[in-house]
């Protein structure tokens, strides 16, 4: 399965953003999915999750309340809506598509991944 993340750019603080994910070569409608971020100089770190059927969803606290995420009507896409941006969440976004079914925190839990798509709040 190829991942393809999209929806990136530059927009002011306060401001938002919605970031696609779709799956070509294969359906991940039975697997997990979920959103990492890695900013300069720092480690990949876990966004948001959501479950096979989008019906159990795992944010980390940094964005809980402002990023939404979500399965496509396909299942094969997923979003990330990300309302209230803050300098901070600039970073590159990666989707990925997890080994099992449910809610995923951890990379390890992942096995595909998408190329990644920057997004860069200014202040």
């Amino acid at each position: 399965v190829q991942l393809q993340a999209s929806g990136g750019g530059l927009v002011q603080a306060g401001g938002s953003l919605r970031l696609s994910c779709a799956a070509s070569g294969r359906t991940v409608t039975n697997n997990g999915m979920g959103w990492f971020r890695q900013a300069p100089g720092k480690e990949r770190e876990f966004v948001a999750s959501v479950s096979w059927n989008g019906g159990a969803t795992r944010y980390a606290e940094s964005v809980e309340g402002r990023f939404t995420i979500s399965r496509g009507y396909a299942a094969n896409t997923m979003y990330l809506q990300m309302n209230t941006l803050k300098p901070e969440d600039t970073a590159v976004y990666y989707c990925a598509a997890a080994r099992g079914a449910s809610v995923a925190t951890t990379a390890t839990s992942y096995n595909k991944w998408g190329q990644g798509t920057l997004v860069t709040v200014s202040s």
